[in-house]
């Protein structure tokens, strides 16, 4: 059974990444499924002087650790003025100083969604060109553009997104 690690990239408590993240892990038939809140994993803002005073944060340890005992990861973009949140973007800055390998050579199924009609299209970019460089295998990758009008707990109410999900869902299974 794979080992699936499943996360919103936002400290929202009503986070639609996170939604979108724990729905699509839920599609997973016969996996074992690790659902996180970011909110779990806060860490001082990053700085090398507490790096050098006090070592890396118990949280950063705590996701790396998480990440390495997985076999894929889903990860959901919150998109913040076109970037990652602060706080994800935090958490990634102290892991990398463990390893550079933040995401562990793992499989990775990246995705964003947001309230626009551009679904986080911006902070998906950059993900793309730069997780790689950080030990993701990006397999599959998906946006879900204007999230209140395409979402609910159903799943996804336009057909030709939901056939899109369900087949990047279907690659990224593939590649595990």
């Amino acid at each position: 059974m794979k080992r699936i690690l499943a996360l919103g990239a936002s400290t929202s408590s009503t986070s639609i990444n996170k939604q979108l993240a724990h729905y699509t892990a839920h599609q997973i038939e016969d996996a074992d499924l690790t659902l996180i809140d970011l909110n779990d994993f806060t860490a001082p803002l990053f700085s090398t002087d507490l790096e050098t005073s006090d070592g890396i944060p118990e949280a950063a340890q705590r996701f790396k650790e998480c990440v390495e005992s997985m076999d894929g990861i889903i990860v959901s973009l919150a998109e913040h003025n076109g970037n990652y949140a602060a706080a994800f973007k935090n958490l990634m800055d102290w892991v990398s100083r463990m390893e550079g390998k933040i995401w562990s050579d793992k499989k990775m199924f990246l995705m964003a969604t947001s309230p626009g009609g551009r679904g986080g299209k911006s902070v998906h970019e950059i993900a793309s060109a730069a997780f790689p460089r950080f030990g993701a295998e990006i397999t599959a990758s998906f946006m879900l553009p204007s999230f209140y009008d395409n979402f609910s707990k159903e799943g996804i109410a336009d057909s030709d997104l939901a056939k899109s999900l369900k087949e990047e869902l279907k690659q990224f299974v593939a590649s595990l």
